[in-house]
């Protein structure tokens, strides 16, 4: 029997929240950066209707602010609620770790090896793309507890962790990240949960600590020419569903 097909617009604003999503987790849109809904509309042939639709989920994740009377923006956390979002994504990921130890099948063990290995070649190559699959290795770890509220909690903390990095640390350090994230898959596997809680502990720490430290100046570009490569990315590369109840 065949699948009911998504209807048009439903699969459009998912093409759009997605495409958006990737842009502000890549820090392509930057905190503050306007989002008009006529010109997102016009780059991806939807409707404003569409567009409110992705751009009210986006807001319901944190990722946008839909401002009374001034349309839409990349949401701008405040510098004081940064140690607060820091602190509530160190005890979530402390459940992950906690979930995960010793119950991790080969297969998702392959997996997360097989994501560092991305991370490893997007290092030095490409910014924006390490960035993105550092924040998603994250995601990737709570999905496999097989909580969809773990998964959705852990990807708005972590993706709000990376608007305030965006606007106040120094230069994302992939190198880093590469080398903890394999230590943290290899305590997992190990089922040391609690060395995997401490280099958890640690790893979030030293991302805090490139935090609150400079705010970057604006980059000044046309949203059309930062979205035109986002818009044409396949499905299947864009991201991955978010597990929602649907927030």
């Amino acid at each position: 029997m065949a699948k009911p097909s998504t209807k048009p617009g439903t699969d459009r604003a998912g093409q759009i929240y997605r495409a958006l999503r990737h842009a502000i987790i890549e820090q392509a849109l930057e905190p503050g950066a306007k989002l008009p809904e006529d010109a997102i509309g016009e780059r991806f042939g939807a409707s404003r209707t569409i567009v409110r639709s992705a751009l009210s989920q986006l807001a319901a994740e944190g990722l946008v602010e839909l401002r009374r009377n001034r349309g839409a923006a990349v949401a701008t956390p405040a510098w004081e609620e940064a140690r607060d979002t820091f602190d509530v994504r160190l005890g979530l990921e402390r459940l992950v770790m906690a979930r995960l130890a010793g119950r991790l099948t080969r297969e998702q063990i392959r997996t997360l090896q097989a994501h560092v290995d991305e991370e490893e070649k997007a290092r030095g190559n490409n910014e924006p793309l390490s960035i993105r699959l550092a924040t998603e290795f994250h995601i990737l770890l709570a999905e496999m507890t097989g909580s969809p509220v773990l998964a959705r909690y852990i990807s708005e903390v972590s993706s709000r962790c990376g608007l305030i990095l965006a606007l106040y640390s120094r230069p994302h350090s992939s190198e880093c990240a590469v080398n903890e994230h394999r230590a943290l898959i290899a305590a997992l596997a190990a089922g040391d949960a609690k060395r995997a809680s401490t280099l958890m502990d640690e790893h979030l720490e030293g991302v805090a600590n490139r935090a609150l430290i400079v705010a970057r100046p604006a980059k000044n570009r046309e949203l059309k020419d930062i979205l035109a490569s986002y818009a044409d990315e396949p499905k299947s590369a864009v991201a991955r569903p978010n597990n929602r109840a649907r927030r």
